[in-house]
């Protein structure tokens, strides 16, 4: 765990609240597997990431963890 903080704690990090039919899908599907030696060329992970546990972008696995991971970083007010 204390490798990870310190990855993520490194350098500026972006939220996003991504909305559009099937999102969470989409984009899982843009990231790429979660080992960047796996993952598809043209994905993000393939792109940047460096490791497993430095992949470059997180995403949740479902909408029901989405909206709970939106709702640590974003206020309803601030959603569209």
């Amino acid at each position: 765990f204390g490798e990870l903080t310190e990855f993520m704690s490194s350098a500026p990090c972006i939220v996003l609240a991504l909305e559009k039919e099937n999102a969470v899908k989409a984009w899982r599907d843009l990231m790429g597997a979660t080992n960047p030696a796996d993952a598809a060329e043209g994905t993000l992970r393939k792109e940047f990431a460096t490791s497993i546990g430095e992949n470059a972008v997180h995403g949740s696995d479902s909408e029901e963890n989405a909206a709970i991971e939106i709702s640590y970083f974003f206020s309803k007010l601030e959603l569209v």
